[in-house]
């Protein structure tokens, strides 16, 4: 969709999420300053100046859309038709740490649908992106379609708090699973990128608990994987967005129906109603 210039909302993500990534490898390794935000969660310098470069980018380009950001929160009209979905820097601890799993994550929600989503690897170089209908990667100035596969047998669990739907389903007693070890390998990247990596056939398939409607972590990444072709429900095989909610992002049908099947397996139990884990 073409909006205010020439600039694609897909591009301007892809320009937006690029800005932010550039901040985040100019501080790397400088243990920029912690903002605690309670519970054990915080945000470093970083977080906040690569959300500064985000917003500047998208704000210049459309003025008039509502943007949610990580750490600035919600502006613009509460129902809004166009909203940009902002996640700086996704996977805080492990950049805290000195460890270059990360994620810069930009998504546009147009009524119900993720329109446009870019999801940038700083370190890597790469930029997964889609216009709401194909999925791309651009490196070194060149898009390529991306290709889902399950071959790897990797599959990324987020086993960060909360779990709304425990006791019914917990993600450390699916990696628990005798079946699980019989035909995946657990991987726990703690951020969305590996929820790209699944459109881009680097992972099998992706879990996790939460609710995830409008969230600035996993929006880029699920429209990513929607575009790319993957399969995408809910923690229980149901439409995304419903029921007990939670994601279940497989490469192909084969591996969704045995991850199904090995949630299902667990105890039901009552579910709560806290939001998906930020993945710090």
């Amino acid at each position: 969709m073409l909006c205010m210039n020439t600039e694609s909302d897909a591009q301007l993500a892809v320009r937006a999420v690029r800005a932010g990534a550039a901040v985040v490898r100019e501080m790397y390794g400088t243990s920029p300053q912690r903002f605690d935000k309670g519970g054990g969660d915080f945000a470093t310098a970083a977080d906040l100046a690569a959300e500064k470069a985000i917003l500047d980018v998208l704000r210049t380009a459309r003025p008039d859309d509502a943007v949610t950001g990580e750490e600035s929160g919600r502006t613009g009209a509460d129902g809004a038709e166009r909203r940009w979905l902002v996640d700086p820097l996704c996977g805080t601890l492990n950049y805290a740490v000195n460890t270059m799993v990360v994620a810069v994550n930009v998504a546009l929600r147009e009524g119900s649908s993720i329109t446009a989503a870019a999801t940038a690897d700083p370190f890597g170089g790469e930029v997964f992106w889609t216009d709401g209908e194909h999925a791309r990667l651009r490196r070194d100035g060149a898009d390529e379609e991306l290709a889902p596969s399950s071959g790897s047998r990797l599959v990324d669990v987020n086993l960060d708090p909360p779990f709304p739907n425990a006791p019914g389903f917990r993600a450390v007693g699916l990696l628990a699973a005798p079946e699980f070890g019989e035909h995946f390998r657990p991987r726990v990247v703690s951020s969305t990128l590996a929820v790209a990596w699944v459109a881009a056939g680097r992972r099998a398939a992706y879990v996790t608990d939460g609710r995830l409607r409008d969230s600035v972590h996993f929006s880029a990444g699920i429209a990513l994987c929607e575009a790319a072709g993957c399969v995408v429900t809910g923690i229980h095989g149901q439409p995304l967005h419903t029921g007990a909610e939670g994601l279940v992002v497989a490469a192909d049908r084969e591996t969704h129906g045995l991850l199904l099947e090995m949630i299902r397996g667990q105890e039901s139990g009552p579910s709560g109603s806290d939001d998906a884990s930020p993945l710090r």
